[in-house]
């Protein structure tokens, strides 16, 4: 499988972050300084429509690595998010492929 792993956040403005919307461009660009810094990569952003307001995929070394950005993230105190692991297709085949070896 690969070295890096791949996350799914799905975040909720919070009220902070609804009175400060206007700067959100800004929050995003240290968002992905900060994946950066721990050896991430931010993939994609999108802004939602529906129960969440924003998604954005990431590549990180480790669970530690996205722990510690999501706890500097809800410091901020701009967002809720909900981190999902995720899995490409390459991934999901190599777990499918381990199973059948058993």
């Amino acid at each position: 499988m690969s070295e890096t792993q791949k996350y799914v956040s799905l975040m909720r403005l919070t009220q902070k972050g609804l009175t400060e919307l206007t700067d959100s461009a800004k929050r995003r660009k240290v968002s992905e300084d900060r994946v950066a810094a721990l050896g991430g990569k931010s993939i994609a952003f999108y802004a939602l429509l529906g129960t969440y307001d924003f998604m954005q995929v990431f590549e990180m070394p480790s669970n530690e690595a996205m722990m510690q950005y999501v706890l500097t993230a809800r410091r901020d105190g701009h967002v809720e998010p909900l981190i999902l692991p995720a899995f490409d297709t390459e991934a999901y085949g190599q777990i499918l492929d381990a199973m059948d070896s058993r």
